[in-house]
């Protein structure tokens, strides 16, 4: 392990503080020269306040992390002339009272409109969905809604919080399935992390959803999850945690490999995290005809000869590294011409990064803080991405999950397929077109309008056409 390099500020960090400062020609320059000093941002100043003798500024600033930002109000308050009166984290604001709400699609302003909307007139429509059950998704919010569903056991890099803890994260996630793609979507957080009785609970509540997005639910009992309510439901299951990874990977991996001119069936990648997210991704690379794969995780390389594998490492082992390397992490990357991080931070340096082939390119997309720092890894490689959005080339699932859900939703599809996957990654990536493509633009932006809507048209496209099997040569990795 190498020590831990500088974080980067970040608005996930960012902090309003309210100070009066003495009115002078230098005033505001003194405190954003302060804030910099500290190693923070600023990127708003707006002034609230004023009198004969002092103003008082709101300094909005990004910080690195909780012991930065009080280092950043440190350096203020040890101004001369300057009294820190109030300080806000903005993310903490933006969470007040929850991120969602429900809001009714119809007007409800007199008895004739409550008659139709409820009883006497919704009588009527319960017994045409009892004669014709597949009603239910033409007639109800079934058509359009997903149930985001978690334990709370793998809640982004932070682990196993539990389920309050995790309701954050799916609030936040159901927004993003709202904006981006037009999608109801709504937390289901489970006080169980029995893999029984997530699946009987999921089971029972899947009349009211069009699709079932798992999130957060540690490996390996993740891939259980989904393997059995696929089985079971005939609606859409996908663990975003694993397919939506998956696809965005595989779509900005396909544009980096044209900036360089590399072919993906003559590259090598190293993988760094055998996970729920990393093994998925080398499903797909597979599929899609990757020159090979070496999947590492906290005992080194996975290879032949490894004893006590889990089930999902030992389906690795038999399809990954075709030349059986043993070792570590920092060995399986010499002469790579890929690396991918799903794993943790500061696992590597810019040294590290220096012993890959010519025209590198580099994933580390460990939140929040990478792999590889950045800044470092692209004194030696020809592309960084990173899962962080202060950074160029941002690797985020929000690309995938909206899109792909609207349009097995569209579809009425009643099973994630890994034809979707592939055809999703490839709209994903033909959105950045040719003449827009360089070492620092190959993904579109999350904001892009035309991303959901390519992705969406794609998956409504595979969803009528021949599915592939679900892992390169038709078998699924028994699970534990």
């Amino acid at each position: 392990m190498t020590p831990a390099t500088h974080r980067l500020p970040s608005a996930g960090f960012s902090l309003t503080i309210r100070v009066s400062v003495v009115a002078d020609a230098s005033a505001i320059g003194r405190l954003t020269t302060a804030v910099g000093e500290a190693g923070g941002i600023v990127t708003a100043v707006d002034v609230v306040d004023s009198d004969n003798a002092n103003v008082v500024v709101d300094l909005t600033c990004d910080t690195a992390d909780s012991p930065h930002a009080e280092q950043v109000v440190a350096c203020l308050e040890k101004l001369d002339g300057v009294d820190v009166r109030k300080v806000s984290d903005r993310t903490f604001l933006l969470h007040l009272g929850g991120k969602i709400e429900v809001a009714p699609k119809v007007a409800l302003r007199n008895r004739d409109e409550l008659s139709r909307a409820y009883t006497p007139g919704v009588a009527r429509v319960c017994l045409a969905i009892a004669e014709n059950p597949d009603d239910a998704r033409r007639l109800t919010i079934k058509r359009n809604t997903v149930a985001v569903v978690t334990d709370g056991s793998a809640v982004l890099g932070l682990g196993n919080i539990g389920p309050y803890a995790a309701m954050p994260v799916m609030e936040g996630k159901a927004a993003l399935f709202k904006r981006f793609g037009g999608v109801d979507a709504w937390p289901v957080v489970l006080d169980t992390q029995d893999t029984d009785e997530i699946i009987a609970i999921v089971k029972a509540i899947a009349p009211a959803y069009g699709g079932i997005n798992l999130e957060d639910i540690a490996a390996p009992r993740c891939f259980e999850i989904e393997e059995r309510l696929r089985a079971q439901l005939d609606i859409p299951v996908f663990h975003d945690d694993q397919h939506g990874t998956a696809i965005c990977v595989l779509a900005a991996l396909t544009n980096a490999l044209r900036v360089v001119g590399k072919q993906i069936g003559q590259v090598k990648v190293v993988v760094s995290g055998a996970g729920a997210a990393g093994t998925a991704i080398m499903k797909l690379l597979l599929r899609q005809g990757v020159g090979d794969v070496i999947a590492t995780d906290r005992p080194g390389a996975l290879h032949r000869g490894m004893t006590g594998l889990t089930p999902a490492w030992q389906w690795l082992v038999n399809h990954t590294n075709k030349d059986n390397y043993a070792g570590d992490l920092r060995g399986a990357l010499r002469g790579a011409d890929v690396f991918i991080g799903v794993s943790a931070p500061n696992l590597l340096t810019g040294d590290d990064i220096a012993t890959m082939a010519p025209q590198s390119i580099v994933f580390a997309l460990a939140n929040p803080d990478p792999e590889v720092d950045p800044r470092e890894a692209r004194e030696h490689a020809a592309i960084v991405a990173t899962g962080r959005s202060d950074q160029p080339n941002q690797i985020n699932n929000v690309l995938a999950f909206p899109g792909v859900f609207r349009g097995m939703l569209d579809a009425q599809a009643r099973e994630f397929t890994e034809a979707m996957a592939l055809a999703a990654a490839q709209a994903i990536a033909d959105t950045v077109g040719e003449d827009k493509l360089n070492p620092s633009v190959i993904v579109p932006s999350v904001f892009d309008a035309r991303v959901a809507t390519a992705v969406a048209a794609a998956v409504r496209a595979a969803a009528k056409g021949p599915q592939l099997d679900s892992t390169p040569d038709g078998e699924h990795p028994a699970q534990e």
